[in-house]
C-alpha cells in the first residue's frame, strides 16, 4: 500500500482535522466515505422525524374533524327531538288554555254545575267519558324543557369549538338563545306562570280553608256545592283571566316561533352535513370534489 493510500500523519494535518481523524494517519477518502455515511444517516432520522409529526398533526386533524362530523350529526338528531317535543307542548297547551279559555268565559252562568266539564273517554264503554273539574288541576304546570343533554356534553367535553362558526351561533340560539328564556321565564320554576299558581293556592289556604267546611278539591261536589261561593271570588276569577292571558298573548306565540326557529336550525345542519359528506381525505388535505 503506497503512502497516499495510508494517509497522511495525523500531526501534519490541520487541527480540525486532527479532531476528525481516527488512528494515527489521515485519509481523504475515509474522510469523505464517513462524511457521506454522516449526511445519509442524518437524512434518515431527519425525515424519519418530520413525517413522523406530520402523520401525527394529520391523524389530530383527522381525529378533530372526525368529532366535528359526529357533533353534527348528535345536535341534528336532538334538535329533532327539541322540534318533536316543541309539538307536543304547543298541542297540549292549545287543549289547557281552551279549557280554561271556556272555565272563565262561563263563571258567571247561573248554573250549579258551572265549574263542571266532561271529558270524552272512548275507552270508557259504559259512560263514553266522565265529568270533572277543570279548576281543580289549576296547581298544575307543565314548564317548558326540552331536551338539551347533546348540547351540554359537547359544551363540557371541549368539542363545541370544531363546529362551524354559523353552527356554533345557531345552537347557542337554539338552547340558550332569547326565545327559549322566555318561554322558561314565563312557563319555568319561579317564572310568571308559577307566580298565578301560587297565588291561587295562597287565596285557598289563606280564605277559602276559614270561609268553607273541610273540602277537597279533587272532588266534583266541592265546586258544585260552593259555586256561588267561588263565583264571588273575584281574585280567583282575575287570576285564572291572567293566566290565560299569558298563555293566548305569549307563551302560545313564544312557543311557535320557537318551533319555526328550531325548524330552521335543522335545515342548516341538514346542509351543513351535507356538505362535509361530499368531502374526501387526500392525505393532509380535505377537498371539495369538482362536479
Amino acid at each position: 500500500m503506497s503512502e497516499e493510500e495510508k494517509g497522511i500523519k495525523k500531526e501534519k494535518v490541520s487541527w480540525f482535522l486532527q479532531l476528525i481523524t481516527l488512528g494515527d494517519r489521515f485519509s481523504w477518502r475515509d474522510f469523505y466515505d464517513r462524511l457521506k455515511k454522516g449526511i445519509v444517516d442524518f437524512s434518515i432520522v431527519f425525515f424519519g422525524v418530520l413525517l413522523s409529526f406530520g402523520v401525527e398533526q394529520k391523524g389530530m386533524r383527522d381525529d378533530e374533524r372526525d368529532d366535528g362530523i359526529e357533533n353534527l350529526y348528535k345536535l341534528r338528531d336532538e334538535i329533532e327531538e327539541m322540534i318533536e317535543y316543541t309539538e307536543v307542548y304547543a298541542e297540549e297547551l292549545n287543549w289547557v288554555v281552551a279549557m280554561f279559555t271556556k272555565q272563565f268565559l262561563k263563571w258567571e252562568k247561573d248554573n250549579d254545575s258551572v265549574f263542571i266539564d266532561w271529558w270524552d273517554d272512548p275507552e270508557d264503554k259504559e259512560y263514553g267519558g266522565f265529568h270533572f273539574a277543570p279548576m281543580a288541576q289549576y296547581v298544575q304546570r307543565n314548564p317548558f324543557s326540552p331536551p338539551r343533554t347533546t348540547f351540554e356534553a359537547i359544551k363540557l367535553d371541549g368539542t363545541f369549538r370544531l363546529l362551524p362558526d354559523i353552527v356554533g351561533r345557531r345552537m347557542t340560539d337554539a338552547y340558550d338563545g332569547q326565545d327559549i328564556n322566555y318561554l322558561i321565564e314565563n312557563t319555568g320554576k319561579n317564572g310568571i306562570e308559577h307566580r298565578y299558581v301560587n297565588q291561587f293556592i295562597d287565596r285557598v289556604a289563606s280564605k277559602w280553608v276559614y270561609d268553607l267546611p273541610p273540602f277537597d278539591l279533587n272532588d266534583n261536589r266541592f265546586w258544585i256545592k260552593n259555586r256561588k261561593y267561588i263565583q264571588s271570588d273575584k281574585f280567583i276569577r282575575y287570576n285564572l283571566f291572567k293566566r290565560v292571558e299569558m298563555w293566548e298573548l305569549e307563551v302560545k306565540v313564544q312557543v311557535d316561533y320557537y318551533k319555526e326557529f328550531l325548524e330552521g336550525s335543522y335545515r342548516m345542519l341538514d346542509s351543513v352535513i351535507a356538505a362535509r359528506e361530499r368531502e374526501y381525505k387526500i392525505i393532509y388535505w380535505v377537498l371539495n370534489p369538482q362536479t
